[in-house]
């Protein structure tokens, strides 16, 4: 089983056991670390995220934290008595990846539905408007006995109600 994660603006391929050295990280040696940002999960089933999977994770732990070889910049312009000499070492952080897997506290979209409804029942008197989320408008729906289809756009649904208040 493998991952696609994003970390520091790029996208890395791993597995469990992989050691990888990514952009810096405010890590200390030691400490777990957490990729929510996961982008693809392959392995008998492929998965891929819009952008990213909800309540999947890869994590992981610091082995260490160091600067990568100097990179020489050597600017020079003939004839023009112009020359200049840089260098730069780029800081990493070099984890090892522990595990993959879903998150424990991820919400899941029945939950989110679920939380929804309560918002709409919570208060008694609700004005319609395009603004509101699409669960809230069919939990609203359904607190007034409209019988709406849950594929509905959030213009039929608006319909549907203010045709029954009607």
């Amino acid at each position: 089983m493998y991952a696609v994660i994003k970390t520091g603006g790029k996208q890395y391929r791993v597995q469990e056991g992989d050691v990888i050295s990514i952009e810096k990280l405010n890590a200390n040696v030691g400490d777990k670390v957490e990729f929510d940002e996961v982008l693809l999960v392959g392995g008998k089933k492929l998965e891929v995220g819009t952008p990213f999977i909800e309540g999947y994770k890869v994590f992981g732990e610091v082995l260490e934290n160091g600067k990568q070889k100097k990179v020489i910049i050597y600017k020079y312009k003939a004839k023009k008595d112009y020359q200049k000499k840089n260098g730069h070492r780029q800081p990493y952080t070099m984890v090892e990846i522990t595990g993959l897997g879903e998150s424990k506290t991820a919400a899941k979209p029945a939950a989110k539905k679920e939380k929804a409804v309560e918002a709409v029942k919570e208060t008694s008197e609700v004005s319609v408007s395009m603004s509101m989320k699409k669960d809230e408008l069919l939990a609203l729906a359904e607190t007034k006995g409209v019988s709406v289809d849950s594929k509905a756009t959030k213009t039929e649904i608006i319909e549907a109600i203010e045709a029954s208040a009607k």
